[in-house]
């Protein structure tokens, strides 16, 4: 296939070719979502079947996408973009929060979302992992943000007095580790706790980081 299918333009039914193209994007992702997400998941997954469930034909998911990949890569980043989006909401209104309360804040928003459909979790945490070089450096990019949000929040501690100084590089890239692999184990049933401890818990392993012990307040 050397490229997508032409779409048709013009208006229909009082819909622009902008607008039709949008809902029938919307139905392929929302039909990988559900399929990619559960059963089969991704591998098991033909552009037949994922059309079928889209109640599209297989000619007009050429005309959006070129190989399910491209969906794949499209519904990764559309789950960690509305995760993203619910994290900043949540920090604007922490302004002036004590460190504690603050990353409470922010990790309630994150666990509540990514957990708040399992199939988000599976399309982020485990579908995208060695599917291809593309898709890898994709996962790597995108966990680069979540790294870079920690470490800011890090610096900004460090600035308000609230934490100790020092680079928070390595450690915010652990952490974030153990953030995606805590919520997923609490997804699949292997942790046996509320959701709210599985976020206490993450708080307390982020002040051990920034707050290690014999460091006070106002001293180096």
């Amino acid at each position: 296939m050397g490229g997508r299918l032409r779409a048709p333009t013009g208006r229909y039914g009082g819909r622009s070719a902008e607008e039709r193209q949008a809902e029938r994007r919307r139905r392929f992702l929302d039909a990988a979502l559900r399929l990619f997400g559960d059963t089969p998941g991704y591998r098991g997954t033909t552009v037949a079947a994922l059309s079928q469930a889209a109640g599209l034909s297989t000619r007009q998911f050429y005309e959006e996408f070129r190989t399910l990949e491209d969906v794949l890569a499209a519904l990764h980043l559309e789950v960690n973009g509305w995760a993203e989006q619910a994290v900043l909401a949540a920090l604007a209104t922490a302004d002036g929060l004590p460190l504690a309360e603050r990353a409470t804040v922010l990790f309630r928003a994150y666990a509540r979302d990514v957990t708040c459909d399992p199939r988000r979790i599976r399309i982020a945490f485990v579908e995208i992992i060695g599917v291809s070089p593309r898709l890898e450096e994709q996962r790597l990019a995108r966990r680069a943000r979540w790294v870079d949000l920690i470490r800011a929040e890090a610096d900004a501690a460090v600035a308000r007095g609230e934490a100790a100084p020092r680079d928070y590089r390595l450690a915010a890239t652990a952490f974030i580790g153990s953030v995606n692999g805590l919520l997923h184990d609490w997804t699949a049933g292997w942790v046996d706790a509320t959701l709210d401890e599985v976020v206490d818990e993450l708080v307390r392993l982020l002040l051990g980081m920034l707050r290690p012990e014999g460091w006070r307040p106002g001293h180096p």
